[in-house]
């Protein structure tokens, strides 16, 4: 009788554990985040990061799964998941918002930012904050900004030291009408293409040239099949945290709160890796064999110059007031 008594006691406590152990996953909110880039990529390790903080500022109520590398699907695939509820997070360069967005051009404006301290200051004030308000009629909440970086030019034919050297190079732009129409005004054949589609097209020389952070150009092997690195700087390319407004409204307070915080603290981090990998990575791709070519200042105001139409058309279209604001944001601290 001891014996069965003890049994039942400790089928009782089993029975009794996995009750709270059910409770407690029960009580864990599962959400999926995705986005289109290498674990190894500075925003690859920022999300791991991103769902570690998320865990603890929530005491355990947010659970995070991370999808890196377009598991989910192409970045405009993962947009439109997350305004359909979907799916819940995407980490989303602002280019594929801008098609539903207008004011996300804003960052693709030519020589926009000549620094990471004007980045986070436009990005983190009240105008990059305006932009992430916009997300919400459009069924997504903005979170924040974290670092794609400066784009550069990449090429397999000729070390490009000047804006003539960009003449007529077939190259892969984003689907976004002000680098197409950037590009074309420097003289390159400016070709609309899928990110996806892009190594398989400098592999077979469909295409002779593409533009792209540091990082992105290394995480993705982009040596195996080019040559030369000019460091342009020619834009500053932010990512956007974008969260289901269907997510969001199922939230407490609370956990709203973590998550916006976890977005920040992990932004800090993924900007400070971004930073600090540009740098060894830029060594790196030199060890791979490819000519890196800083671009003299010269060229560069040449470049300048010869964009400001480019500006001023896409300017209108964006809208002036808040061109004009980010341009005064920007004044202020040249000053």
């Amino acid at each position: 009788m001891k014996i069965a008594r003890k049994t039942a006691a400790a089928v009782a406590a089993a029975v009794a554990a996995a009750c709270l152990a059910t409770g407690a996953l029960a009580q864990t909110k599962a959400l999926r985040l995705g986005h289109g880039i290498a674990e190894e990529h500075p925003l690859g390790q920022g999300a791991i990061q991103f769902a570690k903080i998320l865990e603890k500022k929530s005491g355990g109520k947010l659970a995070m799964k991370v999808y890196a590398a377009t598991q989910l699907g192409s970045e405009a695939q993962m947009i439109a998941a997350v305004r359909g509820g979907v799916q819940d997070i995407v980490i989303t360069s602002t280019a594929p918002v801008a098609t539903m967005i207008k004011e996300y051009l804003l960052f693709d404006l030519p020589f926009l930012l000549q620094n990471e301290k004007e980045a986070d200051a436009l990005l983190d004030g009240p105008v990059g904050q305006k932009l992430l308000d916009m997300a919400q009629p459009k069924n997504m909440i903005g979170l924040c900004y974290w670092e794609n970086g400066f784009r550069q030019v990449t090429n397999s034919k000729h070390e490009v030291k000047d804006l003539a050297g960009l003449s007529g190079l077939k190259l892969r732009v984003m689907q976004n009408p002000v680098y197409i129409d950037a590009f074309k005004t420097l003289g390159a054949n400016a070709i609309p293409m899928p990110f996806t589609e892009l190594y398989t097209a400098m592999e077979s020389r469909a295409i002779d040239a593409e533009e792209n952070p540091i990082a992105i150009i290394h995480s993705n092997k982009f040596y195996e099949v080019q040559k030369y690195v000019t460091l342009t700087n020619h834009a500053y390319a932010p990512y956007v945290v974008l969260l289901a407004k269907s997510t969001w409204d199922k939230l407490a307070a609370p956990e709203r709160e973590a998550l916006r915080a976890s977005c920040t603290e992990a932004r800090d981090y993924q900007r400070t890796l971004s930073r600090r990998m540009t740098s060894e990575l830029t060594n790196k791709l030199r060890k791979e064999g490819m000519t890196v070519t800083p671009l003299a200042p010269a060229e560069v105001q040449k470049m300048r110059d010869k964009l400001k139409p480019v500006t001023e058309r896409y300017t209108a279209e964006i809208g002036p007031d808040l061109v004009a604001q980010a341009q005064q944001e920007l004044a202020k601290l040249r000053k």
